[in-house]
């Protein structure tokens, strides 16, 4: 939980939960996409910036930096299917400083990793209850 912490403090916290939601689209965790949609909220992001993840390709609500990240999160969740990555790793480079590429694909490889655990397990947590776990470990 630390990496994540210490990586996703170098970010903006919008772009992070855009690309923490997105993942989880992906990856079909209902539990990343509880708990990071309120977080989302919490922080300020509009509802109809998070209903369109799933098509923010068409949507003109994202920057191009925000495009960037979901695109290289996009690139680097469906790794396995062969997807052409040239693209979205130009795009990453137009908008993202190298430090800022590796933090975002350390943030990208943290929930990944997260919605696995969450998936495989079949864990659910309470958003509410996950921010009193998150107090703790910072602690």
């Amino acid at each position: 939980m630390s990496t994540s912490l210490a990586v996703a403090s170098s970010l903006e916290p919008s772009l992070i939960e855009l690309v923490k939601i997105r993942a989880s689209h992906i990856n079909g965790c209902a539990n990343c996409l509880n708990m990071h949609t309120a977080e989302a909220r919490a922080n300020g992001e509009t509802e109809q910036r998070i209903y369109l993840l799933s098509a923010w390709r068409e949507a003109p609500c994202y920057s191009d930096r925000e495009r960037a990240a979901l695109g290289w999160t996009d690139a680097l969740t469906r790794l396995s299917e062969e997807h052409p990555r040239d693209g979205a790793y130009q795009a990453l480079k137009a908008q993202f400083t190298q430090e800022e590429q590796v933090k975002l694909t350390l943030m990208i490889n943290v929930i990944n990793g997260w919605n696995r655990l969450a998936v495989g397990f079949g864990l659910w947590v309470e958003p509410e209850a996950a921010k009193t776990m998150g107090k703790a470990a910072a602690a």
